[in-house]
């Protein structure tokens, strides 16, 4: 009698557990399909997480609702080259050498580096070796297409900043049309570079002998067209110029009139992350202070 009296408590225990645990999945559903959340929302709610788990160079900021992610901002206290290499250095693994061939073109092509938006995608370095490495490069970036262009495809986010723009104003390609004035492959940036210089030309760069022609091309594999940052623009007019600036484009590199830069940011910040303004014939540039 006593073991059927046992027998019968477990059995109850094991009902009202059963229906506890069946209670709660029940409830679990019911908010989840309530709040409409999906499986690709929880996905996108995670992946700011592991961004935060696995990276320094980003602050979290964790709320009741959402993980947002903040930008990095460099000390205002630090002298212009010091906030630029704080926030550069949080995107490149090795700050080149003062001297180098590397630095010489960060000085002149690593604008890019200063930008905060976590869409867009970073080399690892300044100079790709060949065909392939600029290749292997490529084919991690999400590309967007520049609206009324054939073959005209940048990173994602610095295709949206552009298309707002030239949806304010009317901003032509270079060319007209032509891809070469968008995302190049490391052919074509070699074949610009034949075109304007020469191999004793690019011995001079590196030897640190010859700097004006990186305002008219870039040597090969350092191109910031390589990285779907860059496009070569037919700009002649204030309000071309502002709508651009206005979606993070800006000049960056000195006595290049065609070449525009997706930096990403608000002009009035441009000074607090180093950037140097310097007016050239009429036209604002914002340089590195390397």
């Amino acid at each position: 009698m006593k073991i059927l009296i046992r027998k019968k408590n477990f059995i109850t225990k094991v009902i009202r557990k059963t229906t506890f645990i069946s209670i709660v999945i029940m409830m679990i559903f019911v908010l989840v399909a309530s709040n409409e959340i999906t499986h690709n929302q929880l996905g996108r709610t995670a992946q700011p997480l592991n961004v935060c788990l696995t990276t320094d160079s980003l602050a979290c900021k964790d709320t009741s609702k959402e993980i947002t992610l903040k930008p990095f901002i460099p000390d205002p206290k630090l002298n212009e080259q010091q906030r630029f290499l704080s926030v550069i250095s949080q995107k490149l693994p090795t700050i080149p050498q003062p001297g180098t061939y590397e630095y010489t073109l960060l000085r002149t092509y690593g604008a890019v580096f200063v930008n905060q938006d976590v869409g867009i995608k970073l080399p690892q370095k300044d100079i790709f070796a060949n065909e392939q490495e600029t290749q292997q490069f490529q084919a991690t970036l999400t590309m967007g297409h520049v609206d009324n262009t054939n073959d005209c495809y940048l990173q994602k986010s610095a295709a949206d900043a552009l298309n707002k723009a030239r949806i304010q104003e009317h901003i032509p390609l270079k060319s007209g049309y032509g891809s070469g004035d968008c995302t190049r492959t490391f052919n074509t940036n070699l074949r610009f570079w034949h075109k304007y210089a020469n191999n004793q030309i690019l011995t001079k760069v590196q030897q640190g002998k010859e700097i004006k022609i990186l305002g008219l091309v870039a040597p090969p594999g350092t191109s910031q067209h390589l990285w779907g940052l860059a496009i070569d623009l037919r700009v002649g007019t204030k309000e071309q110029r502002k709508a651009l600036n206005q979606n993070g484009w800006f000049q960056t590199v000195e006595n290049d009139v065609p070449h525009w830069t997706y930096v990403g940011l608000p002009e009035e910040n441009l000074p607090l992350f180093g950037f140097n303004k310097q007016v050239i014939r009429g036209i604002t540039y914002w340089i590195t202070p390397l």
